[in-house]
């Protein structure tokens, strides 16, 4: 971390993540990331991210309704909308998800809350401009980026 400027965001995809946050804030992280079905207490768990000196985030994966999310929207910096299935890289895109970007969106103008949007799963310069187009702040991009040894033209390709 100390070599870069670029803000580390870690998606904590593990049971229990409060055993773990304190060590990965120490090893640079700026942005945490956590699942609510992954702890007994979510809100507990992202006031710790954030008096650790990190920015606490919550996940959306496909099969977690919005209303799981709402009581936490106002704690954290980041939201992340999963468009396929947590664990397994190269699956196809779930636009469907793109429905909950639209709605984070619209809560996050309606309450003035200032969290980031970010989609995970399935991007490439198609699905990018459909999440840019939903709301989306901030794109995870694995495959689409290093498919190819011509990051920079990969990169440029989804903006």
């Amino acid at each position: 971390k100390p070599k870069s400027s670029i803000p580390l965001d870690v998606h904590l995809m593990i049971d229990n993540p409060e055993i773990f946050i304190e060590q990965f804030i120490i090893a640079g992280s700026d942005y945490l990331t956590i699942h609510v079905e992954s702890t007994k207490n979510v809100e507990a768990s992202l006031r710790m991210i954030r008096d650790l000196g990190a920015k606490p985030g919550i996940t959306a994966r496909p099969g977690t309704a919005l209303e799981q999310l709402k009581p936490f929207l106002h704690l954290v910096d980041l939201v992340l909308v999963m468009t396929v299935e947590p664990g397994f890289g190269g699956q196809k895109f779930m636009e469907s998800q793109l429905e909950k970007v639209k709605e984070l969106k619209s809560i996050r103008e309606e309450k003035k809350l200032n969290y980031l949007i970010e989609v995970d799963g399935g991007i490439n310069p198609d699905t990018a401009k459909l999440c840019w187009e939903a709301g989306a702040d901030v794109l995870v991009a694995g495959s689409a980026i290093f498919s190819t040894n011509d990051y920079k033209s990969n990169i440029e390709a989804l903006k």
